[in-house]
C-alpha cells in the first residue's frame, strides 16, 4: 500500500511539473513574442506566435499573432482579420479575438467599434486581466481613433486584478499612453514611473519618457532620457527612432540618418518596418535612402501605403504623371479614413506640375483649379508636411534641383567648398560660404539650395531667408523670392530691426514689387513699410507713387 501511495505521489508530482513547465515555457514564449512587438522586431514576433499556433492553434496564440498586424506602423487589417477569425474559429467565445476584430473596425475609423469593445468587457465579466489589458490597448492603438477615458478605466481593473500575481510593465506604459492621448503628461508620467522599476528592459520606458518630452517640447529632458535607453540597451530599435525624431526637429539630417541607420540595424527584416523606415527617410529629405529601401520591399508589401510614399518620392523627382498614377492607386485601393488632408495637398502639388507644361487650356485650367482647392485642403487642416506655399511657387517658377545647380557655373572656391559641406554637412561657416560663392558665380539655383542647408540648420536666423529670397528673385522664381522675403521679415527679432534697416527696406519692396499686379493693397502696405525704414530708397519711392496714382 505504501509503494503503492508513493508511486501517486510521484505521477501527481510529475504531472504538476509537467504543467508547470509547460506553462512556464508559454508564459516565456509569449513574453518574447510581446518583447519582439516593443523593439519594433515585427518579424521575429509573427516568427515567434506562428510557432506558438504550430504547436498548439488555440484561440489565444491566433489573437497574439492577428494582434501584432494590428500593432506595426503600417496596421495590416486583412491579415489582422484572418487571424482573430481563426481564432474564433479554434473558441468561438474568445474575447480576445472579439476584441481584435472590433480593434480592426476601430482602426479603420468605425467608432462604434467603442461600445462593441465596452460590451465585450461586460460579458467577460472583468474577470481576466488580460482581456481588460488588450481591450484598453485596442482603445489606444489608433491616433484619431481612440478612446483614452475608457483605457484608463480598463487599465485600472486589469492592474488590480493583476496585482494578486505581478502587474507586468506593460500595463503601465500602456497606461501612460492612454494618458498622452488625453494630453495629462503628468499622469502620464506618473505611469512610466511605475513601469520602471518592473521592466525587464528600462531602455522600452526610458524612450516612451523621451518622447512624451518631446510631445512636451521639454527638449532637453527628452534628449536625456532617450540617451538613457540607448545607454542600457545599445540595441532597443525605437530609441534610435525617437533620437531621429529629435534631430529631425533640430534639422539636423546628417545625425538623423546615423540614427536610422542604426534603427535599421536593430530592428528587423519585416516589410513593414522596412516601410516606416523609408518614411523616416523621406521625412528627413533623404530621398536617396528612401527610394533604394522602398524599392527593396515594394513587392513584399500589400499596403497600399507604399503607393503614397512612391508618389512623394516621384513628386520630389518633379515627375508629375507617375506622381499622380501612384497617388490614384493609392487613394482607389486604402480605406476612405486613411486618405488625410496632407494627400488632398500632395495631390494639388502634383496637379499644379502638370498644369504648368499642359497645352490644352480647358485642360490647364481645370488643372489649376484642382491645385488651388485641394492645397486650401491641406492648408486649411493646418497641416505642415509640406511647405505648401513655397512648393507651388517653386513649381510655377522652375524650382532648384541639385542637378541644375551642378550644371550652373562653377569656381574652383565652390568645389572645393563643396567637398568640406559633404565632408561636414552641419558646417554652418562652409555653408555660408559656399552660399556666397555661388551668389557671386551668379549659380543661383545653387546659391537658393544652398541657402535652405543654412535654414535648416538654423531656422532662427533671417539672413538665410534674405539670402534664399534674393537668389530665387535673381534666377526669376518670383513666388519663391516673395515667401522667402516674407520669412526673413517676420523672422527679423524686434531688437535686430535698426541693424537690418537696409536689409528690411529692401525685403519689403521686394515683395511689395512682385505683389503689385496680384495683391495691391499688400504691395502699398509693403512699400510703406519699406519708406518707413528707408525715406530716401529710390525704387520704393517710385513704385509709391506708381500704385498710389
Amino acid at each position: 500500500m505504501k509503494d503503492i501511495m508513493n508511486m501517486n505521489v510521484k505521477k501527481i508530482a510529475l504531472g504538476a511539473a509537467v504543467v508547470f513547465f509547460t506553462n512556464f515555457a508559454f508564459a516565456q514564449t509569449l513574453q518574447e513574442g510581446i518583447n519582439s512587438i516593443d523593439s519594433d522586431k515585427y518579424a521575429q514576433a509573427k516568427n515567434n506566435f506562428t510557432a506558438m499556433i504550430a504547436k498548439e492553434p488555440t484561440a489565444e496564440n491566433y489573437f497574439y499573432l492577428g494582434n501584432t498586424f494590428l500593432r506595426q506602423a503600417e496596421p495590416d487589417f486583412a491579415k489582422a482579420s484572418e487571424n482573430f477569425n481563426k481564432g474564433l474559429a479554434a473558441d468561438g467565445k474568445s474575447y480576445l479575438n472579439k476584441i481584435g476584430l472590433a480593434a480592426v473596425k476601430l482602426g479603420k475609423g468605425d467608432k462604434n467599434a467603442i461600445a462593441e469593445i465596452q460590451k465585450i468587457v461586460t460579458d467577460s465579466k472583468e474577470k481576466d486581466a488580460e482581456v481588460l489589458f488588450r481591450a484598453a490597448e485596442a482603445l489606444t492603438l489608433f491616433e484619431k481613433n481612440n478612446a483614452p477615458d475608457l483605457a484608463i478605466q480598463f487599465l485600472n481593473k486589469g492592474i488590480e486584478r493583476a496585482q494578486k500575481k505581478e502587474v507586468p510593465a506593460h500595463y503601465y506604459y500602456t497606461l501612460g499612453d492612454a494618458y498622452r492621448l488625453k494630453r495629462i503628461p503628468g499622469d502620464a508620467m506618473t505611469a512610466y514611473d511605475k513601469a520602471l522599476p518592473l521592466a525587464k528592459n528600462k531602455a522600452s520606458v526610458y524612450t516612451r519618457m523621451g518622447t512624451l518630452w518631446m510631445a512636451a517640447q521639454q527638449w532637453q529632458q527628452a534628449k536625456q532620457n532617450i540617451e538613457k535607453a540607448i545607454s542600457v540597451d545599445q540595441t532597443y530599435a525605437p530609441a534610435y527612432k525617437a533620437l531621429a525624431a529629435y534631430d529631425i526637429k533640430y534639422q539636423q539630417n546628417a545625425k538623423a540618418t546615423q540614427d536610422l541607420i542604426n534603427y535599421t540595424k536593430y530592428a528587423d527584416e519585416d516589410p513593414y518596418t522596412q516601410l516606416e523606415i523609408a518614411k523616416l527617410y523621406f521625412t528627413n529629405e533623404d530621398y536617396a535612402n528612401s527610394k533604394m529601401v522602398l524599392d527593396k520591399i515594394f513587392d513584399k508589401i500589400d499596403d497600399p501605403i507604399k503607393f503614397k510614399l512612391r508618389a512623394y518620392q516621384l513628386y520630389s523627382d518633379g515627375k508629375y504623371a507617375e506622381a499622380k498614377q501612384n497617388m490614384d492607386t493609392f487613394v482607389s485601393q486604402a480605406d476612405k479614413s486613411r486618405v488625410q488632408p496632407a494627400d488632398q495637398g500632395l495631390q494639388g502639388l502634383i496637379a499644379a506640375g502638370l498644369a504648368k507644361d499642359e497645352k490644352d487650356a480647358a485642360k490647364k485650367a481645370a488643372l489649376t483649379s484642382e491645385a488651388q482647392q485641394k492645397i486650401a485642403i491641406a492648408k486649411a487642416a493646418k497641416d505642415e508636411t509640406m511647405k505648401w506655399d513655397m512648393e507651388l511657387a517653386n513649381i510655377s517658377g522652375g524650382g532648384a534641383s541639385q542637378a541644375s545647380a551642378d550644371a550652373g557655373p562653377t569656381t574652383p572656391e565652390i568645389e572645393a567648398l563643396k567637398k568640406q559641406v559633404a565632408a561636414n554637412p552641419q558646417d554652418t561657416d562652409a555653408i555660408y560660404k559656399l552660399a556666397n560663392a555661388y551668389q557671386e558665380a551668379k549659380n543661383w539655383n545653387g546659391a537658393s539650395l544652398t541657402w535652405q542647408k543654412m535654414i535648416n540648420l538654423l531656422p532662427d536666423w533671417a539672413s538665410a531667408y534674405y539670402g534664399q529670397g534674393y537668389a530665387y528673385q535673381q534666377a526669376g522664381n518670383n513666388d519663391a523670392a516673395k515667401l522667402s522675403y516674407e520669412k526673413y521679415i517676420s523672422t527679423v527679432k524686434p531688437a535686430d530691426v535698426e541693424a537690418n534697416k537696409q536689409t528690411l527696406a529692401y525685403a519689403y519692396f521686394a515683395v511689395a514689387y512682385i505683389a503689385k499686379d496680384s495683391d495691391l493693397a499688400k504691395a502699398k502696405d509693403y512699400v510703406a513699410k519699406s519708406l518707413q525704414l528707408d525715406p530716401a530708397y529710390e525704387d520704393a519711392v517710385k513704385l509709391n507713387k506708381e500704385i498710389n496714382k
